[in-house]
């Protein structure tokens, strides 16, 4: 049986919707970071082992900045988890990215300034992060893509800022100059904490409208433009389920243990060895045991 295990992380919509699909067993991980958002769901999807995780947590309780990324993370990895599809919902930056259409995000930039944005407090490791997310991954769901009725981006910039507030009107705008194709809270620092653990990552990215950059059509109430974005949501959901579904089966296939991303440390840690507290090797012993005994 292949050692494959692919974790699903559900963002907005996505999270609860994966969960009431695949049923299985939920786990209880206890991490040195804390509970993870929610019990991980040890489930299958078209064959293939899967272990369902919701970001935001039951009833969309952990706003972007105070989802436990570390603990979901490590916890991902010690059951075994070797890749992650995750899905974020967004708001689009430019034109050519519209409402319930799904983008597979190649580039990001990170404006956030949360805590625990790395495993390694005790010790030097600097990852290679030049492409954030796993090519071998990527490539895999722009090919499922293409089959689909829903249009399937190629690739695309996500602009990760600190919430739970949305942004100004001259962030928004600053962010298209900068080349953002999409506006998002929760991609970092999971994406980067992904890599500390040398998990392949990539992220389904969910338009769900156009930012504040782009005025609403006059004469939309407050209530309106909610609906709207709520039903943009749940079609754009239903589409990167799809994705995932058809991407799942083929990932073991597709990205084998070879993939760069599956040995990130091999040259990333810079602290002697022998100098590592034994208290961080113990805490970190699904990551750093590779590596550290």
């Amino acid at each position: 049986m292949s050692d494959v295990l692919v974790g699903l992380i559900g963002g907005t919509g996505l999270g609860e919707a994966l969960t009431e699909q695949a049923g299985g067993e939920a786990v209880e991980v206890q991490t040195p970071f804390g509970p993870p958002s929610a019990p991980i769901l040890m489930s299958e999807v078209e064959g293939q082992r899967v272990a369902v995780l919701t970001r935001h947590g039951r009833g969309h309780c952990h706003n972007p900045s105070r989802v436990p990324y570390r603990a979901n993370l490590w916890a991902m990895k010690h059951l075994g988890v070797t890749h992650i599809l995750a899905s974020t919902a967004c708001g689009s930056l430019q034109e050519t990215v519209s409402p319930r259409e799904l983008v597979i995000a190649d580039q990001v930039i990170d404006r956030t300034i949360r805590p625990g944005k790395t495993f390694f407090d005790d010790l030097a490791v600097h990852v290679a992060f030049a492409q954030p997310f796993c090519p071998g991954l990527r490539g895999l769901l722009v090919e499922c893509g293409m089959g689909m009725t829903t249009t399937v981006h190629p690739s695309g910039t996500y602009v990760c800022m600190e919430g739970p507030q949305f942004s100004t009107r001259a962030e928004s705008l600053l962010h298209r100059q900068w080349g953002g194709h999409l506006i998002g809270m929760t991609c970092m620092p999971e994406a980067k904490l992904a890599r500390e653990a040398e998990i392949c990552y990539a992220n389904i990215s969910i338009a769900t409208d156009y930012d504040c950059w782009k005025p609403h059509e006059p004469g939309d109430s407050p209530d309106q433009i909610i609906e709207s974005i709520l039903a943009n949501v749940k079609a754009g959901t239903e589409a990167a389920i799809h994705l995932m579904r058809a991407a799942v089966p083929h990932i073991a296939d597709a990205v084998g243990p070879e993939c760069g991303c599956r040995s990130a440390l091999a040259r990333a840690i810079w602290t002697d060895k022998d100098l590592i507290p034994r208290e961080a090797v113990d805490r970190l012993q699904p990551i750093l045991g590779k590596y550290v005994t």
